[in-house]
């Protein structure tokens, strides 16, 4: 059975469960998940988790992530992107030297209103199929913390290159429309490509075409997803066993934090935290 997390460089216009529905069909495996929506305007690293491997899913979604970024100002749409309808157009009257001086503003922790056209949920209805409806509703400000923001280069008078690297739930086009209303002129996301996502890099990525030809071969293993944890092997059968059935496990004085725990012969088992003298599992990677 395929176990393992493929890093997909994720084409224009698929959906991330388009890429997941394909790799299903060429692993003949059922249980095949992805660590971070992707829009279908948007490329690059898209993780994606196959068999016993779709345990650590919601890790991987709890990371933070990073983007390059096209902001084209002077130009409002309804998505918030190049995809959606033009609602304005305005003269750009702000420079680069505007824009790198509005961007700590928008660095840290800030609040997002989500866009219509999302998936979040409110009274049981997605958004975007509200917004497709030509309706809109109150949505409440989130809090989301921006690491990163940094203007690359200017491709033309109103389009520039951003890199961002931000929280879980970070809307890249919502920031790039709220930099363009701070700058008077307006603005939405010309293009987005993910280049971190979960830890793992656009140079560890492949095509699905490459996973086509060569299946199985490109699966990483699961514990990669843990690799900036320390690791922990077990030292015998007895406490093998205690960690097998799912129980805390003694472990002498260690550091605090989490732990890739490994049986005697070198198979990930879990992830755990340890706790006074002992690793607690947080989640067992062993079985099918």
């Amino acid at each position: 059975m395929p176990n393992g997390i493929v890093v997909i460089d994720k084409p224009a216009d698929w959906t991330s469960m388009d890429v997941c529905a394909k790799l299903r069909g060429i692993f003949k495996e059922r249980r095949v998940g992805h660590g971070g929506t992707l829009d279908p305007m948007a490329t690059g690293v898209l993780p994606v988790f196959v068999g016993s491997a779709t345990k650590a899913v919601e890790f991987a979604e709890k990371g933070d992530k990073e983007y390059l970024a096209g902001l084209r100002l002077g130009l409002v749409t309804n998505t918030q992107d190049t995809t959606g309808e033009t609602l304005e157009t305005r003269p750009v009257t702000a420079g680069r030297a505007e824009l790198e001086a509005v961007l700590p503003r928008f660095t840290g922790p800030i609040e997002q209103v989500p866009p219509m056209f999302s998936a979040i949920k409110i009274k049981g209805q997605k958004l975007y199929e509200l917004a497709r409806k030509g309706q809109e509703v109150e949505r409440k400000p989130r809090p989301v913390t921006i690491h990163a923001l940094e203007m690359l280069e200017q491709a033309g008078g109103g389009d520039y290159l951003l890199r961002v690297r931000c929280s879980k739930g970070t809307y890249v086009r919502t920031l790039c429309h709220d930099i363009g209303q701070a700058l008077g002129c307006g603005g939405c996301m010309s293009s987005l490509r993910r280049t971190m996502a979960a830890g793992f890099t656009l140079e560890q990525a492949v095509t699905i075409e490459q996973v086509q030809e060569q299946g199985e071969a490109l699966l990483l293993p699961a514990d990669q997803l843990f690799a900036g944890r320390s690791a922990y092997r077990i030292a015998s059968p007895r406490l093998e066993r205690l960690c097998r059935n799912g129980n805390p496990m003694p472990a002498g004085a260690l550091a605090s934090g989490e732990y890739r725990v490994y049986g005697q012969d070198g198979t990930f088992l879990c992830l755990s935290r340890w706790e006074n003298g002992q690793l607690v599992p947080i989640k067992n990677f062993f079985g099918g």
